[in-house]
């Protein structure tokens, strides 16, 4: 029996709607952090990380949340673009990831997140388990 290997990066592809738009027709940045949300959270998913089942724990809430984001804008979406926003983990430490992030129009750079991400029980840091270890480790 072959295990399937999982793509590097994630790819979560989106549109980019009126209600996304600010008065100039771009993007309004603050959507930007929804995007990549959306990216990081589809991509646990793919991994088979269930966030709700995570919060939902019978001896506590565990979680991720972001501690720390950096993001770097190119070139501004517009209305009814079609994106990619690709997700990718560069360091996994004890309690922590980091991930890196692009938001791409076809094969153009829009925006890039550097985002670290820590892992919470009963909102205190926890270690990563080692089967999320080793979830995580299909997107490096």
């Amino acid at each position: 029996m072959s295990e399937e290997k999982h793509p590097v990066p994630e790819i979560l592809t989106l549109r980019i709607y009126y209600e996304d738009t600010d008065f100039s027709g771009f993007v309004y940045h603050a959507r930007y952090l929804h995007f990549f949300e959306r990216g990081r959270t589809e991509a646990l998913r793919a991994l088979g990380i269930d966030q709700r089942a995570l919060f939902e724990a019978a001896d506590g809430p565990e979680s991720f949340v972001v501690r720390r984001m950096s993001l770097d804008f190119r070139t501004p979406a517009r209305m009814d673009d079609l994106v990619n926003v690709e997700t990718r983990v560069t360091e996994i430490c004890g309690a922590s990831l980091e991930m890196h992030q692009l938001l791409m129009r076809e094969s153009e750079l829009l925006a890039s997140a550097d985002v670290t991400i820590a892992f919470l029980a009963k909102g205190r840091p926890k270690r990563l388990p080692k089967a999320m270890l080793e979830k995580l480790a299909a997107l490096r």
